[in-house]
Formats: C-alpha cells, structure tokens, sequence
C-alpha cells in the first residue's frame, strides 16, 4: 500500500493544481493515448475549433461568464454584484449536479460519447473541468480583488474569528455552545464505523485526529494497530452562513465556520487534532425517468425515491479552502477522499477567499442593505389598455387580445383571470397545465376555491420539473384532495407548455377564455423572468387548446391545430417547413428572413437547417441568451447569421419565433426552446400570433432585443463573446429600461426588415390546417 504521508504529496496535490490545469494544455484525446502533452492539446484545441457546432457545455459556461461579467460591472452597486456572483455560484452547483453528473453517467458506466466539440468522453471532461477550474478561478479573483475592497465603504466587513473584539467573541462562544453545537455530529470512519454519508452543498469539516504512535494509513480492517482517525462535522444548513455584529463603522458579517473552528475541540475531547479541513461536494442529480404505465401512486412513488436518491449520487466535485492542504494529515484525508469518491485532482476545486458563493444573499437581503438594491420599476398596463386595474377581466379579454410582456406589464391579469373564475356563477371549468409555482401560490388558492364552489378544475401537474418535484407533489395533492382532477404528468414526457382554458356561460353561448404563455404560472418569478402571454377568446385558439386538454388528459386524437405548433415530433418538421420556407424565397429573390429569440438552440437539426437558410441568403438573426451549439460567422455556412445574447437585471425568457414570409410575417411565441429535449421529449407549444396589435407587439420586442447596446453580448465565429457598446456620440439603448415607456405608435411602426407588410387581424397559415394530426397524437 503507498503512504501518502509525504508533506510534498499534500503542496502537489493543491498547490500547484491551479497553475497545471488552467495552462492551455487540453487533456488527451485517449486515455491511453501515447501522444504528448502539447501534442494533445493541439489535436484537441484543433478538433474544437474546425467543429461546426459549439459544444454545449461549453456554452453554457460562456454563458455564466457573462453572468459573472456584471459583478465585474463597476457601474453597478455592490449588492447587485455580489448578487450576480451568487447566481453565477448557484448557476455552477446545478451545472454540476446535472451536466457534469450527466457525464459521468458515461464515464461510470462506459458508454460512448461525442460531444458537439468533436471530443469523446474522457478528453471532453478533462477539457470541461479545466475551463470550470479556471472559472473558478475568476469567481475567487472578482470577489478578493474586485468585490471585498469595497466592503469597507459600503458599511460592512467580512471578519475572521481574530478580527473580533473580546464582547464579540463572547458573543459567538455563546452562540456556539447553545445553538451550533447540539446540531453538531462527529461522524467517524474507520475500521468499525462505515463511511459516512455527506450531504452535497453543504459546508463540511473533515477532522483528523491521532496519536503519536501512528501512522498514515486507509482505515481499513488491516490497520486496526493504526492511531489516525478520520471523522467528518457537517455545518447544518439551516444555519445562517453568517453571524452579524453591528458596529458603528460597519455591519460584521462572521462566516459560521469561522466560529465552528474555533470551538471544534470541544467534539474531540482528550484528543488531539492533527488538522481540519473545510470543504463542499456536489452530488450527480441527474435522473432519466424510465417509461412507467404504472398506476399514479407507483408513479408519484418513482418520483419520491429518485429525488431521495440525489443525496447519494456519486460525488463530482469537491471545493476545498487554499492553504489547507499543507500537513501531511491533509494530504492524507484527501488522498483518501480521492479513492473512496473514484474522482482525481480535476474534481477538486481551490477557494481563495469563500466557499460557496451563494451565501451572499444572506448579505445581500441584510436590512441595512436594501437601498443598496435598485428599487423594481413599476409594471405599466399593457400597449392598448389603458388601465391600472382591469374591474371585469372576462370583458377586458372579449375586447380584444392582450399580449402581456412580463415584468413590464404585471401579472395581475392572469392572476386575476383565475381568482375571479373561482368565484364567479357562471364558469362551469378551469384547465391548466403547471410546470412550476410559486411556493405560496395565489394559482393554488384560486383553484382551490373553484373547486370549492363547485367548478369543474382539471389541472396537469408536472411532477418532473427538475428541483421542484416536491413542491408539485404537495401543491397537486392538495388540490386533489379538493376535489379537482389532477394528472401528475406523463411518465414519458414532461408537460412543459403554459396553457389556461377558462370556461364560462354567458346566457345565450358558452365563452371560452385562454391564456397561453412562454413562461410559468408563478408570480414570484413574473417579476424578475422577461416573458409573453396571450389573453385572448379567439375561438380558433381556444378549439385547439380544447382540443391539446383532451388529449394530454385523456384518450383523444385531434382533428388538427389551426394556431398551436406542438411537440414531441411535429414542432421539429413544422419549424423546418418554416425556415425552409424562408430559404426558397431568398433563392427566388424574395424579400426574407429570420428573427428568433430563444433561451437555447442546441437541436442540430434545426441548426443545420439555418445553415442551409444562411447559405441561400437569408439574413438570420438570433437572441440566445443561454447555450449556443450553432457557430455564427463561419465563411461558407453561416455568413449571414448573428447571435447575441441578453444578460442584464432581468432573466431573458421569452420565446418568440419570426419568419418574414416576403413581408407577410408568421410569429409564434411559446414554451419551446430549438432543443432536442423540447422536440422530442417534452409537450411544448407554440402558438400563433393572429392579432396585428399583438404581432407588432412581438417584432417591437424583437426590435429592441436587436438594438440594445447595454445588456447584449455578441457571438464570435470562435465561439467566443464580445460585449456590444453604444457606438461613439450614440446613446446606450437599454431595453430592459425602454419596455417600461412603449406606447402604441412605438409598436405599430416596429419593423425587423424591410418590405414587411402587417398581414390580415384574422388570417390563418396556409400551412398550419393540415397535417398537424401528428403534433401530440403520437403519445
């Protein structure tokens, strides 16, 4: 057995792991490969940068890049950057626990894979963790060198536990002794105690403890003569990361570790400790639901245990404080960490100054700091309905069609579309589709008090929405509790399209009332996610969501959709009709083009139809502001492609979809993103924008999205970002402000290219009346 009781094991293994793995040195394209270091990083550098497509993974990082690019912005107060710097952490540990985990997936059970890049798996995850090291790395250096030195003149301080005044580490003793230690457990791993299961995002002590007479050794059954123990202490996390004292000069905020490593000897009594070690891990939570006809409590079961099992899943990250690793026991620990957990030095990932960056919001929300944080702007009442508040919505949406872009027009309306069905006599049914809520629900109550009164309330709960399993699960519980008819998904699919059908007799007919979003029905997140919904009574629009609820929630074929595209398997082929569309006009010389703003285009299919598109002449121009697997620029296929993407105080959600048409525009705004997942694992929908006020709307979000010189980031051919600036005696266009002072002239004078002509208020596609049978059919 080696000893890795060396001091140099413990200075190679942290100490120079930063410098190695951020030098332009790509792993091997084989782990058996013979060539050599440089050679390999220039076949792999090579193999990334002759691909056509840009890998995923890679450009989701590109993406939190740009994140972290606004914590770097010195134009912004210190709150709003520690705030993006904690979403950039927060951002990271989902990365983690699904993507990374996703790939060991592959790597754990030796199944092949190439990614976009061109690489297979094990060189692909080297390169990926040495661009996540070096990521990293300028987390740690914005917040020591950038963020940390404005501290002092905000009013506040980051202290160590020697920083304190002799009152303020009575005060933190005490804290200690009645409240963190009884929450504390040894946990202890040797010969007679098996190891332990840690808890991921978690901040975790590892102890270990000797006697003189020992030695370095594996606590296995062979070594019971050996005196080294190791135990771990892990922090609870429903402490505050931070104490706080309140001086004249400043608000101290105490890192709670700080306090735990003062006091850890009193959990190991007449022992002496050889060293201490903070760390977090991050677990694979990446789980594949199996097709399952079981009935709905099996299901719900399936569900419950697979959340269950994230807390176990393999471990594929470690963060470790710097300069810990110094002492031969550390080295030790982490040797022995390294082999039981199958992972090597890439996974470990040094922090200089803080572990766990999202711990900042509890900074960030200090009530001293609140005017620190730019104050939201108020919402304005939609283009076109001049009003503050609606009195009677059923007779705001039978005036016309109201497009609501969120957060610039309030929530209000849907909310208030819902509660007033609940309870008003004359609706006899309520159906929607909920992917996500908010965890106090105004959604939940009003559907809850229409059933109560005796309305008829279907509503499909998707109990696969990625980290808000558990909260479907109760919400969805409840409501069938109460009567309501409640679908928890369907086991092959996750249901994400925003669909609300309300149904109401009014005397002499029944009036049906839509709602059909590009986001969620949750109205916490309305106000910080830009998104579209449609209020409307078109009974076109209405018949086919009539007609999408009978299928998904019982045994129906539809007849065909007139305005809704939808997924799995129809979206794909209609999209490529579309952009296909677009292509035949450029080669005849027609006026065309494309505009499509989306969080994600990933779908080679769909990208290698946009090459097509470019190489025919149709000037493309998307806004992604997430992951972007299509290559822009690239002579010979995709010249006449740009992609910018949108970061700023609002998330870009919105979906909206623009084909030209020879000046008769198609636009359809919806749930889907160009993803295989969208395509062919998902209920998605797109639908229609039939009304001329509401598609002017659209091309005016477009418009903006195109012109902004504040929040927008270009994509290089490189696969690279280049931050957009105002050109020189130009004014900055921030569109996040500009959508808070549109009016209706704005918005009917909005054009994307030239020759676009408003098209009939009524007018159907040609396209779209036959052959849509597919769309949802095949489930």
């Amino acid at each position: 057995m080696r000893n890795p009781d060396q001091p140099q094991r413990g200075r190679n293994l942290i100490g120079h792991l930063v410098s190695r793995l951020t030098s332009p040195r790509p792993a091997t394209t084989d782990p058996g490969s013979t060539l050599s270091p440089a050679k390999s990083a220039e076949r792999a550098s090579t193999l990334i940068e002759q691909s056509d497509y840009i890998s995923r993974d890679l450009s989701w990082l590109k993406f939190n890049e740009r994140v972290l690019d606004q914590a770097r912005n010195p134009n912004r107060t210190l709150m709003e950057r520690l705030k993006f710097l904690a979403i950039t952490d927060s951002n990271a540990d989902e990365f983690f626990s699904i993507r990374v985990g996703s790939l060991y997936n592959y790597l754990d059970y030796h199944k092949e894979r190439i990614d976009y890049s061109g690489l297979r798996e094990v060189p692909f995850k080297k390169a990926l963790f040495r661009a996540m090291q070096q990521f990293n790395l300028d987390q740690q250096t914005v917040f020591s060198e950038q963020l940390l030195p404005l501290f002092a003149e905000n009013g506040l301080a980051l202290a160590k536990y020697a920083d304190l005044t002799e009152d303020e580490q009575a005060q933190a003793a005490s804290y200690f002794d009645r409240t963190i230690f009884p929450t504390l457990t040894p946990m202890l791993y040797d010969y007679t105690h098996t190891f332990p299961v840690l808890l991921a995002k978690v901040l975790i002590f590892g102890v270990v403890t000797f006697t003189p007479t020992g030695d370095f050794r594996d606590p296995t059954p062979d070594d019971d003569s050996d005196n080294h123990r190791l135990s771990f202490v892990q922090i609870p996390a429903n402490l505050p990361r931070f104490m706080t004292f309140e001086r004249d000069e400043a608000i101290v905020f105490l890192p709670i570790e700080e306090v735990v490593r003062q006091h850890l000897s009193k959990l190991y009594r007449n022992v002496e400790i050889s060293s201490v070690n903070m760390f977090r891990i991050s677990r694979n939570g990446d789980f594949t639901l199996e097709e399952n006809d079981d009935v709905e409590a099996d299901f719900l079961d399936e569900i419950k245990q697979k959340i269950k099992n994230r807390r176990l899943g393999r471990v594929v990250r470690v963060e470790i404080e710097a300069g810990q690793i110094e002492s031969p026991a550390s080295a030790w620990m982490i040797s022995l960490l390294k082999k039981r957990w199958e992972i090597d030095d890439t996974n470990l990932f040094e922090a200089t100054s803080l572990i766990d960056f999202t711990s900042l919001w509890q900074i960030i929300r200090h009530p001293e700091f609140k005017n620190d944080m730019p104050a939201p702007l108020p919402p304005v009442p939609p283009v076109g309905l001049e009003r503050d508040k609606i009195n009677d919505i059923f007779e705001a949406i039978r005036e016309r069609d109201i497009l609501l872009h969120h957060p610039y027009n309030n929530f209000e309306p849907v909310l208030q579309l819902l509660e007033q069905a609940a309870e008003d006599p004359n609706v006899l049914a309520i159906k929607l589709t909920v992917y996500r809520l908010a965890k106090r629900s105004r959604i939940t109550e009003a559907l809850l008090k229409a059933a109560e009164n005796g309305k008829h309330v279907s509503v499909l709960f998707e109990v696969k929405a990625r980290f808000d399993e558990e909260n479907n699960i109760r919400e969805a519980q409840r409501l069938q509790k109460a009567g309501c008819f409640v679908i928890y998904g369907i086991s092959r699919f996750k249901t994400h399209t925003k669909l609300l059908l309300v149904v109401r007799n009014e005397g002499s007919r029944v009036v049906r009332y839509a709602h059909l979003s590009s986001g969620n029905y949750n109205e916490d997140t309305a106000r910080m996610y830009t998104d579209i919904g449609l209020l409307t009574t078109n009974e076109t629009y209405t018949s086919d969501i009539s007609e999408f609820f009978n299928v998904i929630t019982g045994h129906s074929l539809p007849s065909g959709y007139q305005y809704l595209i939808t997924a799995p398997r129809d979206m794909r082929n209609q999209l490529i009709d579309l952009i296909r569309a677009e292509a035949d006009l450029a080669r005849r010389g027609l006026p065309s083009g494309i505009c499509i703003k989306i969080n994600s285009v990933e779908d080679k299919t769909i990208i290698d139809e946009l090459y097509a598109a470019s190489k025919a002449g149709v000037p493309i121009r998307l806004v992604v502001r997430g992951i972007c697997c299509l290559r822009p620029g690239r002579e010979g296929l995709s010249e006449n492609i740009t992609v910018r993407s949108i970061v700023g105080n609002y998330l870009e959600h919105t979906r909206l979809f623009y084909f030209h048409n020879a000046g008769e525009p198609k636009i359809y705004g919806g749930s889907a993103d160009a993803m295989v997942r969208s395509f062919d694992r998902r209920i998605e929908s797109l639908f229609y924008l039939a009304d001329v006020r509401v598609r002017q709307q659209a091309i005016l979000i477009l418009d903006y999205n195109l012109r902004d010189t504040v929040n927008a980031y270009e994509l290089q051919e490189d696969g690279t970002y280049k931050k957009c600036e105002a050109a020189e005696g130009i004014e900055p266009f921030d569109m996040q402000v500009a959508f808070f002072d549109i009016s209706e002239t704005d918005v009917m004078n909005a054009q994307l290219f030239e020759d676009t002509v408003a098209p009939p208020t009524t007018d159907v596609p040609a396209d779209m009346t036959e052959g849509t049978e597919r769309s949802i059919a095949t489930i």
